[in-house]
This record gives C-alpha cells, structure tokens and sequence, in this order.
C-alpha cells in the first residue's frame, strides 16, 4: 500500500466552508442556490477524483497542523472514509435540489442561514469522513453538532426550541462528557490518537477498563441514536424535511454510528474486541436498540416520527454488523450507511412532497393518497422495499451479508434478531403503501385528481428511488469498498 500526500482531502472539507460568505452577502434567491450547487457539485467532483486512488489500494493523507507532540489535525482517506464521503457529498447535490422545491414551495423564513449552516454541515461531515486521528474526528463532530442546532430549531417556535435544547443536550453534552475524557484517557494509556487497522489500545489496559472506554465512546457518540440515548432522534424532527432527509438520514447519524466503527475498528482493533469478547457485548446493546425502535416505530401515526424510529433501528444494524467482526458482518454493515442512506432519504422526501402537497403529516390522514399523488407513492414504497431489504433495491445485499456474517460469527441470536426486525420493518412500512393505493372509493381521503408536489421536490425523490433499484444490480463501489476496508482490518 502506497501512502499519497495530496491537498485533496482539505480541499473537500473546505469547499463548502468558502462558500457560506458568499451565501451570506447573496441577495437574490437565484443566485445563493447557484453557488450552492457550485460547492456541492465541486465537492463531489473533489471526493471521487480520490476513488481511483483508493480503489487501487493506496490511502492519501494531508496533515494540516500539529496541535501538540505526536497529534495533529490530519486527514487520511482509505476505503472506510470514501464510501462515507461519497454517500454524503452525492446525496447533497440532490437534497440541494429538493431543498429548493420545499422551502419555496412552503414560502419558508431564512432560507439563506437555512442554506449556510447546510453548507456548514457538509464541511464537518467530510471532515469527520477523513479524520486521521481521534482529535481531529472528535473536533469535526463537535462542528457538525453546533452547526445543525440551528436548523432543528429553525422554525424558532417552542417546539422547536425545546427539541434543540434537547438535541444539544445529548448530542454535544454527550461527546464532551463521555467521549473527551475517553479520549484523554486513551492518549495516556497509549501515546497517540492515530487510527491504525489494528487499532491502538492493545495491551494498555484491563479488560474492565477496555469495556468502560468502549460505553463511553459508544453512548458519548449519541449521534449513533443507540439506545438509551436516542430521543433527541424523534424530537428534532421538528425540523423541516429536508434537514431531516440529509442531516438525520444521511450525515449527522451516520456520522455517529461512522465514529463509533472508527473506535471498534481504528482504537481497539478486531483483534483486541475479540480476544476480550467485547463485540458481543456492542452486538447486544444495538441488537436492543434494533428491536425495540421497530416496535416503537410500529404505534407511530406521524410519518416523520415513524421514519425517526425506523432510523434509530437500521443504525444499529451497521453496528451490529461491524461489531460481529467477520467479514461478511463488518462488511455488510459497512455497505449499509449507502444503501440505508438512499432507501431512507428517499423516504423523507416523500414525507416533505406529501407536506408540501397536501398539508397532511399524519399517516391516517393519507388514505388513498396514491391516486393523487402516484410517483410520490411509488417511490416511497421503493425506499420501503430498501429499507425492509427486500429485492430489488440495494438495502437486500447489505442486509443479505449482514445474515451472513451471523452465521460467520455462529451468532445465531443475532439472525433471528435481523429476521425478526425486517419482519417489523415491513409492518410498519408496507400498510402505508397498502392503504395509499388500495382502499375503497369511501375510505379515500382525496379525490382521484393527481396533483404532484412541485417539480423541484418530486424529481429528486424518483432519482433516489431510482438509485436504490441501481445498487441491488451495481452496488458497486460502495461494496467493493466495504470489502476492502474489512480486508485492511483483518489484516488481509
């Protein structure tokens, strides 16, 4: 493997930085989306000009600055960090897009710091995707959390404040109470913060103290929404859709459950895990959360809350699935913040157009909302299918390896664990699509006239609905990358 020094992954976290000022000082509606798209298309373009490079097996660095002896803000991409960064930086260009048809559609207040902190966003999510070290993942992380609040609380009612005190709360009084001084303790115990494929806390500590380091990550890494820290998931939903769509589909609990691979994979090591049995002990905690999110899920009647619980259950499969530590599991796991990431955006954007179309948010109220609104319909049960795993979207190859990695580890709960909860996720999910499209002419709640949500929003819903199909018969890279991150890990 050839270590490349390139500007690259700088470049990718600053794109979207440089542009809020020019974002700020836009005055014409038009031209603020256009620089939008400039940064997001430019990102994405910087982030896959690295793919071949990596593909090939090689990692680029790019060490910014040293902070103290031995630790500096430094970035690495390898196979782990390209599959986050191209998730996220594609899937914003589209969300551009969408954000676009909902926030005009709804005559939505301050849309420019609405665009600027989204901006900001990105920037951190990219910068938490190459982090080198743990210092330099745990100062992105802390960005992203500040630079979300203020689109959880954007509506700026009491709603909307009280579930950003609550997002604050647990998302950055989690990581500074639990995962800073597990950093600090980690640093003393080994010297360096560097992540390494063998991770690098073997031989340091007792195995009493290796397990409470590693809850201290795991629930200081709230973003994860692993139980009991979770309900900061459901209450910022608050937020407009899009925000959830990307922020809390996509980059803001994917970055959670990505930090807490990097601590199994880059801190600890499959080797140390193993040795001291502490993967069954993670694959029991996200086992908990997976169930009982589902059966949560189940009693919802907003589309957004259901969608909320349905997440804080399909996280817990990627952690389940890197912590069963063979390679089918880690690597279906890994393939999972894809094809979860298109199956479940896809979602929310259905939840905004059927907002911005009809004003409904509860599902009682959508009977029959097919026959009006029948592209909006299809694509949420496409991203249904995903979501389940179920052929022939891309969610049925990662979930398809996460069983087999159960049966790899001979960890025969685990199976009956991610069968029992597909079987929820189709509860919850497919008597929505049932009664969308096949109720009596008397049960429907709207005339069979079709009146779509505005272009802008349905386009980008039908793309990622379209994607999600694609990656059930390419699910290249992202799974070819999966694979070779796990190979990387297990020393192959």
């Amino acid at each position: 493997m050839e270590v490349i020094t390139s500007i690259k992954p700088l470049l990718a976290v600053l794109v979207s930085l440089l542009v809020v000022p020019i974002l700020i000082s836009s005055t014409r509606p038009n031209v603020r989306e256009g620089w939008t798209f400039v940064a997001a298309i430019a990102k994405f373009l910087i982030v896959i000009s690295m793919l071949p490079t990596i593909l090939h097996g090689n990692e680029i660095v790019c060490t910014v600055a040293e902070v103290i002896p031995g630790i500096a803000i430094k970035f690495r991409v390898d196979a782990l960090g390209m599959l986050f960064a191209l998730v996220s930086s594609s899937l914003w260009i589209i969300t551009s897009v969408y954000s676009i048809g909902y926030m005009r559609g709804l005559k939505e207040h301050s849309q420019t710091r609405y665009f600027c902190f989204f901006a900001l966003c990105l920037s951190a999510t990219i910068g938490v995707a190459f982090s080198a070290n743990l210092l330099t993942l745990f100062l992105f992380y802390e960005m992203l959390s500040f630079a979300t609040y203020p689109l959880v609380v954007h509506h700026q009612d009491e709603e909307a404040r009280s579930s950003g005190r609550k997002y604050l709360l647990y998302i950055a009084g989690g990581s500074i109470a639990f995962v800073l001084p597990a950093m600090l303790i980690s640093y003393n115990l080994a010297g360096t913060l560097e992540f390494s494929n063998q991770g690098f806390l073997a031989g340091t500590g007792s195995k009493t103290l290796m397990l409470i380091l590693l809850l201290m990550f795991i629930f200081g890494f709230a973003k994860s929404a692993i139980m009991p820290v979770h309900s900061w998931l459901p209450a910022a939903m608050v937020a407009p859709t899009p925000v959830s769509a990307l922020l809390h589909a996509v980059a803001v609990v994917k970055v959670g459950v990505f930090s807490i691979i990097r601590i199994l994979t880059g801190v600890y090591g499959i080797n140390l895990l193993a040795s001291l049995n502490l993967g069954i002990v993670v694959c029991y905690i996200a086992s908990f959360t997976i169930i009982v999110a589902s059966l949560i899920a189940l009693s919802q009647d907003g589309l957004k809350r259901r969608l909320a619980f349905s997440t804080i259950s399909q996280l817990s499969y990627i952690i389940l699935g890197v912590a069963l530590l063979s390679p089918k599991g880690m690597a279906g796991g890994m393939t999972h913040i894809a094809m979860h990431a298109f199956g479940k955006i896809t979602l929310f954007f259905c939840a905004g157009a059927i907002f911005v179309a009809t004003g409904k948010k509860n599902i009682s109220e959508m009977v029959g909302i097919g026959k009006r609104m029948p592209v909006t319909m299809v694509a949420f049960f496409i991203g249904a299918l995903s979501v389940i795993g179920l052929p022939p979207c891309g969610g049925f190859i990662s979930k398809w390896n996460l069983v087999l990695g159960t049966l790899q580890a001979d960890q025969w709960p685990m199976l009956v664990v991610l069968l029992g909860s597909s079987l929820l996720n189709a509860a919850y999910f497919l008597p929505i699509v049932y009664k969308a499209f096949f109720c009596t002419k008397e049960e429907s709640l709207f005339e069979k006239k079709i009146e779509e949500a505005p272009v802008w929003c349905v386009v980008p819903l039908a793309v990622t609905a379209a994607a999600s199909i694609i990656l059930f018969f390419y699910p290249q890279p992202f799974f070819g990358l999966a694979n070779m991150a796990v190979k990387s890990m297990l020393g192959g």
